[in-house]
């Protein structure tokens, strides 16, 4: 039926499908132990997602820079159809407008009720590695080393243990550059990282105050200088991200190419050592009394139940 549609109605649904794409890409990015890239797995168009990303490299971008000289022009023609940037711009877009609508919700509910936020995510994440983990094989001692590593690491990034060096705007763009890079791997979430850096509300409520002072400006209430301060913060993340794509994602990809199995366990045990970083969200909030503990788990039973759900719907995680 999409692709009659698609015949029908030429190139505006098409580019209308690959940004409904982005947003559900989106949505499971934003939220932690849901990955974009197992979605785009769901959706058949991982493959595609894989090459266009592989595909964006400096030298490719100079070519296109260059365009402006007419005997560099086809060469400049060739290397925007390499990087395939008529499915990643549409995609891109949807991705970032799923996120800004989520970053607004985990914002507010962050202020209003973290117990239950975080809890929620707690039962998403402790589920998602639940499911990924019953998928994934155990055959010898280096599978189950290549699991514990990634959960110990992760068990002691979350303690505080270990720490991205540096602070403030290197601490951001080392994130962005860790986050965006996740987005695309399968089993993992952009957010989940953020979660386990720290950084996951701040970033959120910087992205909502940035798009908020946008609006303001847009309608004369707010200011240039109201809009800078979010902004710088939006702008050194995404540059991260975007370093993160050519640099991150290649070695993540190379390492799946090479040792699929073993790469997949490690990924999957930082998921699963991730599970109480939420914790620290909790405890900024509320003391963690017995009361705020039950009332935790519950709602992280809520989430992993909806995690089990996704699950069940979408037939389950190939790690093919």
């Amino acid at each position: 039926m999409l692709h009659a549609l698609e015949q029908r109605l030429g190139p505006r649904f098409s580019v209308l499908r690959v940004y409904c794409y982005g947003l559900c890409m989106g949505t499971a990015d934003a939220l932690p132990g849901v990955s974009g890239g197992t979605v785009a797995l769901l959706l058949g168009f991982y493959g595609r997602l894989i090459a266009a990303v592989t595909a964006l490299t400096p030298g490719r971008a100079i070519d296109v820079l260059r365009g402006y000289d007419s005997d560099r022009r086809g060469r400049a023609k060739e290397a925007l159809l390499e990087m395939d940037l008529q499915f990643l711009l549409p995609l891109g877009v949807g991705m970032v407008t799923a996120v800004a609508l989520i970053a607004g919700a985990v914002t507010a509910l962050s202020e209003s009720n973290p117990v239950a936020l975080f809890g929620f995510f707690i039962g998403l994440i402790a589920a998602s590695a639940v499911v990924l983990f019953r998928s994934l094989p155990f055959a010898s001692g280096k599978h189950a080393l290549a699991a514990v590593a990634g959960t110990v690491l992760a068990l002691l990034v979350a303690a505080n243990v270990l720490q991205l060096p540096g602070s403030g705007a290197v601490l951001i763009f080392l994130s962005g550059g860790l986050a965006i890079s996740a987005m695309i791997l399968p089993g993992v979430s952009g957010s989940l990282i953020l979660i386990l850096l720290g950084q996951y509300v701040f970033l959120s409520s910087e992205l909502t105050a940035f798009l908020q002072s946008i609006r303001d400006v847009a309608f004369g209430n707010g200011t240039v200088a109201g809009v800078l301060e979010p902004g710088t913060t939006v702008v050194v993340f995404v540059a991260g991200g975007l370093v993160g794509l050519v640099t991150i994602a290649r070695v993540v990809r190379f390492a799946l190419d090479r040792h699929r199995e073993l790469t997949l366990l490690f990924l999957v045990g930082l998921i699963a050592g991730s599970v109480p970083a939420p914790l620290h969200e909790i405890a900024d909030a509320h003391a963690l009394t017995g009361d705020i503990l039950a009332l935790t788990a519950g709602w992280a039973v809520v989430g992993a139940l909806a995690l089990f759900a996704i699950d069940w719907l979408a037939g389950g995680f190939d790690p093919e």
